[in-house]
């Protein structure tokens, strides 16, 4: 049984405890929590084969992020929850804890044998050494270079240097490593993708071997191939462009929110998450667990 990270349910918690939440928003945060934990039931509820699993999952996953954008953050009589969304992260750490769940209940079979962390974590993505002749520094000075990444399937690692073979008087890190990392967005545009391009390049300096996927809910740039990156591939969890500029600047007040709620039901309803580009994102990360180099290149007959 695995003890998953909790991003959404603590951004709830920790939205009870900010000062500036509207007092008349405190009612909606409390009634959030309870959808929270009735989402989380419902979740583990499921059952049935690797498909059903996936759709049955992906449809109470639509609902319950509907639930949070437009009951919770659009209908808002205040513009604090709405205008602060990027800070507050309360939408898309919806996926963060999603992700966890989908994989350890269609994937659990994979993973038993090993002892691996799922979620949001900080991994290895560099060491350097702040050392030089004259400067006596113990284990010559090592430090790790760490990445956040929103998702990661990794296990935990520990790092030691020292200038004596006995390893005495030495410097240890605790980190870990990322076999497969991904960057959850909710729109991705051109500085985003340039940010993930560079990130995912570090990870496999630092991990030849590891593999580095973006989600994103919306795509808000013209599609650039991921050849030309380390990413190894974009996916796009609703099918979806993000609403144009025009549209989504009337959402900026309570008054325009109130006016276009529709238009905006509408299009989350018509855009909702894909179970094809999650069950997509599930076949990536079995073949990451059932990759063998020397039967490939047997199969392929050449390397």
């Amino acid at each position: 049984m695995y003890v998953l990270p909790t991003p959404h349910g603590d951004k709830l918690n920790a939205l009870l405890e900010n000062e500036k939440l509207p007092e008349t928003d405190r009612p909606r945060i409390l009634e959030a929590g309870t959808h929270y934990k009735q989402w989380l039931e419902h979740l583990k509820l499921v059952s049935g084969e690797h498909r059903k699993i996936v759709v049955d999952m992906v449809d109470i996953l639509n609902e319950y992020k509907q639930y949070i954008e437009l009951n919770v953050i659009f209908d808002s009589d205040n513009n604090f929850l709405y205008r602060q969304k990027g800070q507050l992260k309360l939408d898309n750490t919806i996926i963060e804890e999603f992700l966890p769940i989908l994989l350890t209940s269609t994937l659990s079979d994979l993973f038993e044998d090993y002892d691996l962390n799922f979620g949001p974590m900080t991994c290895f993505s560099g060491i350097r050494f702040e050392s030089s002749i004259r400067g006596d520094r113990i284990g010559g000075g090592m430090r790790l270079r760490n990445k956040d990444h929103d998702f990661a399937i990794s296990r935990r690692l520990f790092v030691r240097s020292s200038h004596y073979e006995d390893f005495h008087n030495n410097v240890t890190e605790k980190t870990n490593i990322a076999y497969v990392a991904a960057e959850c967005k909710t729109n991705l545009d051109k500085t985003m993708f340039q940010e993930a391009a560079a990130t995912a390049l570090d990870v496999k300096l630092a991990v030849p071997g590891a593999k580095y996927y973006l989600l994103c809910e919306w795509l808000d740039m013209f599609p650039i191939n991921t050849n030309t990156t380390a990413i190894d591939e974009i996916l796009i969890l609703r099918k979806a462009k993000r609403l144009s500029s025009e549209v989504r600047r009337a959402f900026s007040s309570v008054e325009g929110r109130k006016e276009n709620r529709r238009k905006f039901a509408q299009y989350l309803e018509n855009n909702p998450f894909s179970a094809e580009v999650f069950l997509r994102f599930l076949d990536q990360v079995r073949k990451v667990v059932d990759e063998s180099p020397e039967n490939d290149v047997i199969r392929r007959g050449y390397f």
